[in-house]
């Protein structure tokens, strides 16, 4: 089989990705389309819209033909500022194809900014769901308000915290920080209980093909609570990486294998061609890359910039167990060599250079919506390498001073302990998770470095680990906190309490409450609750707030109020008090 090139798989990705561009106050209409004349179609799907800007934003849809030769449909929309359609904005048809599967993207433009407006398709025989959508507002503005998720795993249970997330008012945007779905088979990662909830994914392989990746989106897009979630706002999304494969870098994944699995790069053509043709993105193409980061600018108040932390520049993960020899001894000076190589890139030179432009901007907030965690995770070496758990550290470390002040006190088994396993206490404080941030630190320190220089105020929203943290971003040089990190827990993907073990409320307390006091500018963690983040901006701070739900086993669920969250970040003062 002949490999496909970076390039090849770029423009065979990006070629008939977009959508018809609409005007606002035209009646767009086609020469033969009569609303009679429409083929008959329904829409199985429901509604979404995303990418706002102050005069435009994309609509879609997707349709399903309700007799099997059918190959197009031609669809009619209307754009109102009224939910009863009767102050119609824009009005039109358009034809989407079986090539596109049958999805449907519409690009209104010449729309007023920070306004709301409603929004439906129609066939012949069936009228969509009405959804919401809102444009940027531009100039002197005083709030801006987002809902933020990511990670959601539909066989692990219910979409409860999209349902709760959808109800929520004054929202501007939804903004999706990856792992919108999983690319694993039935019966693969977070299962157990899926057969039980008639969740088992389909098609029941791992994703390979564009007709795989298209079929999984499908089925995402039945779920009631997710529809009801894409109708409310539009979104704002970003791909993480089991929108392909898990682990995924600029040249592979982890979750990939040539040999059984074919090219890498066919996969990720097919992968990011359903993901173009399902999500409510504004495709863009630059000269050598199918990119999807970009910014957002809400007037004088927030600039929001969309990173692409996994397809477009990441170079390999490093990881722990490499540094490890034969006898389990850690070669320290390789694995610092390794990590402050100043060639390693999380971003790549272009997106790089393209934010540190973008970090000048002259709004009150210097927002990042990216995947991985930017934070400092790091943890004593023992616990960060798996050789000692959080009680084990703890329980060594105090063997250990009782040594220092009081040999005498040892018992025979804690001298054992110390002597068979004290060495460990030497190791110096690694990073857990070099799949993040902490795995390019050298990057991490420019970004950082570039908002000391500008004065920003930055704050950086983050998803990928299923958890909710909020962390202090601290310069390497300095030590100078330049801005705060807040990062959603998951929609449905189980966090450190199903890795850990923790079993009990009492040990998921216990687990979060030393984290935070091991890891030192971590102000938060949550381990073991699925929900989202709220974050709204003002002129004088910016307000977290994180929800939690009961359940996801359950339709049954409530806000867990007493696990809720809020973190208030004053303008000027860059960190978590």
């Amino acid at each position: 089989m002949t490999k496909i090139t970076r390039r090849q798989f770029v423009r065979n990705t990006m070629v008939g990705m977009g959508g018809v561009v609409v005007s606002a106050g035209l009646a767009t209409t086609m020469t033969g389309c009569a609303l009679d004349e429409l083929n008959k179609a329904r829409f199985m799907h429901g509604v979404a819209s995303g990418d706002p800007l102050t005069d435009r934003v994309i609509l879609w849809t997707r349709v399903t033909p309700q007799e099997e030769h059918i190959d197009k449909v031609r669809v009619y929309w209307e754009v109102s500022k009224d939910e009863h359609f009767r102050k119609m904005v824009v009005t039109g048809t358009a034809i989407t194809h079986v090539d596109k599967d049958f999805t449907l993207k519409v690009d209104i433009v010449g729309l007023k900014p920070g306004r709301k407006y409603f929004y439906r398709f129609k066939t012949v025989n069936h009228v969509s769901p009405v959804g919401t959508t809102k444009t940027i507002a531009s100039k002197d503005v005083e709030q801006v308000k987002f809902v933020v998720v990511s990670c959601s795993n539909y066989p692990a249970g219910y979409f409860n915290a999209y349902q709760q997330a959808s109800q929520l008012e004054d929202i501007d945007a939804s903004l999706h920080l990856g792992d919108y779905l999983y690319e694993y088979a039935r019966g693969g990662y977070a299962s157990e209980d899926a057969a039980a909830l008639g969740r088992e994914v389909l098609p029941d392989g791992e994703l390979l093909t564009v007709n795989d990746y298209r079929q999984r989106y499908a089925q995402y897009r039945t779920d009631p609570d997710l529809q009801a979630f894409h109708q409310a706002f539009p979104m704002i999304a970003v791909w993480d990486d089991h929108e392909v494969a898990n682990d995924t870098w600029k040249e592979g994944a982890e979750n990939h294998d040539d040999a059984t699995e074919g090219d890498f790069f066919a996969r990720l053509q097919a992968a990011l061609q359903a993901y173009a043709e399902w999500m409510p993105v504004r495709p863009r193409v630059d000269t050598d890359v199918a990119s999807l980061y970009r910014s957002f600018q809400y007037g004088n108040l927030v600039n929001l910039m969309m990173l692409d932390t996994r397809l477009v520049g990441r170079d390999k993960q490093l990881s722990l167990t490499n540094y490890f020899d034969a006898a389990g001894n850690f070669d320290i000076q390789s694995y610092f060599s390794d990590i402050n190589n100043p060639n390693r890139t999380l971003l790549g030179t272009n997106q790089l250079t393209w934010l540190t432009q973008q970090l000048a901007s002259d709004a009150k907030w210097q927002v990042l919506g990216q995947q991985v965690l930017m934070g400092k995770m790091e943890l004593p070496g023992a616990i960060a390498t798996a050789q000692l758990t959080i009680p084990e550290f703890a329980e060594l470390a105090a063997i250990a001073q009782l040594a220092q002040t009081n040999p005498g006190a040892l018992t025979p088994e804690q001298l054992q302990l110390l002597q068979e396993k004290g060495a460990l206490l030497q190791l110096p404080s690694l990073p857990y998770n070099l799949d993040a941030w902490d795995g390019y630190p050298v990057e991490r320190e420019h970004i950082l470095q570039t908002a000391r220089a500008n004065q920003s105020n930055l704050v950086v929203l983050a998803g990928d680990t299923h958890n909710a943290w909020a962390n202090n971003l601290v310069t390497q040089a300095e030590q100078a906190s330049v801005g705060v990190e807040l990062a959603t827990a998951s929609i449905s993907s189980p966090g450190l309490e199903s890795f850990l073990g923790l079993d009990t409320p009492q040990a998921v307390l216990q687990t979060e409450a030393g984290v935070v006091q091991l890891i030192e500018n971590l102000q938060y963690a949550n381990f073991s609750d699925r929900g989202f983040l709220t974050v709204t901006f003002s002129q004088d701070q910016v307000t977290s707030n994180w929800t939690y739900i009961s359940d996801i086993k359950s339709k049954d669920f409530t806000v867990l109020a007493a696990r809720n969250k809020q973190i208030v970040v004053t303008d000027g003062s860059n960190q978590i008090a």
